[in-house]
């Protein structure tokens, strides 16, 4: 029989994404092979860059203001980016907290210039 995991985020690790300076990982699950659902948590200034899924990504703004493209996105903001969209980069102009499903691996990031 199957049981139900509860994972408790107010005491668990956050990890930091060497990938991508300025931003800390927790996962959540990972609902398909190579996708995740977990919050990413980026310090005020932090900037990902452009980049492409290869699968559907949703994103949900839980704390902060972010902005990605030219949309500046508060606490409350929902947004669906379809695979192989490209998106970003974003910018958190505050602290943010995001809660991201992605459903497939990461993608391909373009590198940002000192």
């Amino acid at each position: 029989m199957k049981e139900q995991i509860f994972i408790d985020t107010n005491t668990e690790s956050w990890r930091d994404l060497e990938l991508l300076p300025g931003t800390q990982i927790l996962s959540l699950a990972e609902p398909v092979p190579q996708g995740s659902i977990h919050r990413l948590r980026m310090a005020a200034g932090t900037v990902i860059p452009v980049h492409v899924h290869p699968c559907d990504e949703y994103v949900y703004v839980l704390e902060g203001i972010i902005k990605t493209g030219d949309r500046e996105c508060k606490a409350g903001t929902f947004w669906f980016t379809p695979a192989r969209t490209k998106n970003g980069p974003h910018q958190a102009i505050t602290s943010v907290q995001l809660l991201t499903i992605r459903l497939g691996a990461l993608g391909v990031f373009e590198k940002i210039s000192d």
